[in-house]
């Protein structure tokens, strides 16, 4: 009897109904509530953008009130087209193994998001400048003291890592491997992840990371080792900016 390649996330029979427009629509619904509501509470805390560098309770408030809608969506979107499990809908397991996404997120920090930028560093240096390319992380750490340091960290090494593991891999990688070819799906969720940071100058290093990421979901069809990997990025580049 022929037996049928498993999908790049493992998932249950049920996850098949999860569609690459409910995927989309689940993405754009839950991203566009989430920073709706996060812009409002900011504002009715008092605080107005006047100041360029944003504060970190700032950045705490915005990523919770956009987490909440994402993970509340992806739990509704389980129940009603997968199986209610974020194992088998989007492939939310971890193993001793994973912890190769340490140096995997490492040296794609230090080593190929250098190399990457190195051409580019060569033919537009103003544009393509470390500090250029440092400027946004940099100016969140000098904001950090104390306590807020600890939530930064938490943000950048915990929560984003794990969120967007879940929607970008989970949901949307999920979604498309199932309608495209797997190698299109994960260009295209690389693609999709980079754009939505709006950070121009930093396109070209998170397209990288995004590969990097969606090849470890397709590899080992699950999500720890990408959030592993995810969080040991984000802990190098904070780490960099923090001893220089």
């Amino acid at each position: 009897m022929a037996t049928t390649r498993a999908p790049a996330v493992r998932i249950g029979d049920g996850q098949g109904r999860i569609t690459v427009g409910i995927a989309a629509t689940t993405w754009l619904g839950s991203w566009l509530f989430g920073n709706v509501a996060g812009a409002s509470l900011v504002a009715a805390l008092g605080y107005d953008g006047a100041d360029t560098r944003v504060p970190v309770w700032v950045t705490l408030v915005a990523a919770l009130t956009l987490w909440i809608p994402i993970l509340v969506a992806l739990r509704l979107v389980g129940v009603r087209f997968g199986l209610g499990s974020w194992r088998a809908d989007y492939g939310l397991s971890v193993r001793p193994i994973d912890l190769v996404g340490v140096p995997v997120g490492v040296l794609a920090q230090l080593v190929l998001v250098r190399l990457v930028y190195w051409p580019l560093e060569e033919l537009w240096p103003h544009t393509f400048s470390s500090p250029r390319l440092e400027e946004s992380a940099r100016d969140l750490y000098d904001s950090a003291d104390g306590v807020w340091l600890v939530a930064l960290v938490f943000v950048v090494v915990i929560g984003a890592p794990f969120v967007e593991e879940l929607l970008y891999r989970g949901l949307l990688q999920g979604a498309f491997v199932r309608r495209v070819n797997e190698l299109i799906a994960v260009g295209v969720v690389a693609v999709w992840f980079a754009l939505i940071h709006f950070r121009p100058v930093e396109y070209p290093g998170l397209l990288v990371i995004g590969l990097v990421l969606g090849a470890c979901a397709l590899v080992t069809r699950r999500l720890g080792l990408g959030i592993i990997a995810h969080a040991s990025f984000n802990a190098t580049g904070l780490i960099w900016v923090a001893t220089r």
